[in-house]
């Protein structure tokens, strides 16, 4: 009795793991293909690409790979450097909460993709940090710079560079 309850069983998973015994409701599988196709894009062209940072008013050059010859797009992006202000705030209170917005004024620019990196720098100097800014102009990264609740207040002023780097690399 036994024996037959284990190959009842192993039949009965054998066949249910087997596509053609399983029933698909294609109304499902289109559902879950087009979750998918909103989900994930596809990915663009170097063509597509250029032509995108362009129209958008883009600085780019191209440069080929001695290795691979591959053409790698180079982007201008702009750096700025987040440097002691004029005005220290002494009181502890105003300190948090301008740090609060400023923090929140970074993220924004992240979340609207203006920035792509912010940090602190990890020495006490005259710079105390960066964000890269990925917009088409100096006015435009000048502007969102500057909007920041801690340079409003003078307790940071800006610095700002054009600056180089290929389109779509990753830190390392």
């Amino acid at each position: 009795m036994r024996n037959l309850v284990w190959v009842i069983g192993t039949v009965f998973l054998l066949t249910s793991c087997n596509e053609k015994y399983r029933k698909i409701d294609k109304d499902d599988v289109t559902v879950s293909s087009e979750r998918l196709d909103t989900i994930v894009a596809a990915p663009k062209s170097q063509t597509e690409v250029r032509e995108e940072l362009l129209t958008k008013g883009y600085q780019i050059f191209d440069v080929i790979d001695e290795k691979t010859k591959d053409t790698i797009i180079m982007q201008q992006y702009f750096i700025a450097f987040l440097k002691n202000g004029p005005n220290k705030i002494q009181n502890e209170e105003e300190s948090k909460r301008l740090l609060k917005e400023h923090l929140a004024h970074l993220k924004k620019m992240y979340d609207l993709g203006y920035a792509d990196i912010s940090g602190p720098f990890g020495d006490v100097g005259d710079i105390t940090g960066i964000t890269i800014y990925n917009v088409p102009t100096l006015k435009m990264a000048d502007s969102l710079a500057n909007a920041d609740p801690m340079v409003q207040a003078g307790s940071l002023a800006i610095e700002i560079h054009p600056w180089w780097a290929p389109k779509g690399y990753a830190l390392r």
